[in-house]
């Protein structure tokens, strides 16, 4: 079988993944608790023979997914990629998948050379067993035309106190919000898609509760608007279930993925 590692000086690489994060207590390491980089992290040790840690591109939370993800980590060996996105997927388990592995720049960070996150939230309007673990259940109709009027104005803030956890330890509650728009999928599920800059600590699950309490008509699109001006989390909604979000998006500037576009 064909070598793989050779000796060199420190080297860095993107990893590309993907994760259902039913099993794990979210994506950032804890004591004691299963989670999706400590998961990573031992099989890379194992892999390449000696302590690997690797950095994400934010943490998600307990029973959040990723439909796209990426880390990065550094190593003492040059590595066939292929090859170690071959091995890393036979020994990681089946809800962990590596898409790829990419050497980049020795500064590239996959945190804090994010441009742009996506996160997309699922709710299913009628009982589906296939999608329990992956959607909000939830059967009260909703006016979906008032959910996307009120999340529309989202675009025009920039402050989201409203919807920040508290305790977060934020330096700021600033975001900028490109896209907020909820879709209805051929099979009926509702899709949420929000893109932005960056995202507080719970704010997509408590942006979610809130708009659907406007889509069930315990709000108006006015009070949602209250609602973010406040800057009060007391005045949102419950965040929504872990189980419908997934982060389905980070962007990059192009020239950090040596000799590759996304």
């Amino acid at each position: 079988m064909r070598k793989y590692l050779y000796l060199c000086s420190v080297m860095r690489y993107f990893l590309e993944l993907r994760y259902d994060g039913g099993a794990y207590c979210g994506w950032q390491r804890q004591p004691d608790m299963p989670t999706v980089q400590q998961t990573i992290e031992q099989a890379l040790t194992r892999l390449l023979r000696e302590p690997v840690e690797i950095v994400g591109a934010g943490r998600t939370d307990t029973g959040v997914n990723a439909s796209y993800y990426v880390a990065h980590f550094d190593t003492q060996a040059e590595v066939d990629v292929e090859q170690v996105r071959y091995k890393l997927n036979m020994m990681l388990p089946q809800d962990i998948s590596i898409d790829s592995v990419t050497e980049v720049a020795a500064d590239a960070h996959a945190r804090f050379d994010a441009r742009e996150r996506e996160y997309t939230y699922y709710i299913c309007s009628v009982k589906n067993p296939f999608r329990r673990h992956s959607a909000w259940m939830y059967y009260v109709p909703l006016d979906v035309g008032n959910m996307n009027e009120a999340a529309r104005s989202l675009l025009e803030y920039e402050d989201f106190t409203s919807f920040a956890k508290l305790n977060s330890n934020n330096k700021t509650n600033i975001c900028h919000v490109q896209r907020a728009e909820w879709q209805r999928e051929p099979d009926g599920v509702l899709r949420f898609t929000i893109r932005a800059d960056r995202f507080l600590r719970n704010m997509v699950r408590s942006i979610v509760g809130t708009l659907v309490d406007v889509g069930r008509g315990r709000y108006s699109v006015e009070e949602f608007r209250a609602i973010v001006e406040a800057k009060e989390l007391s005045r949102s909604s419950a965040g929504a279930p872990a189980q419908g979000l997934f982060l389905s998006d980070v962007v990059y500037p192009k020239e950090l993925f040596t000799g590759r576009e996304r």
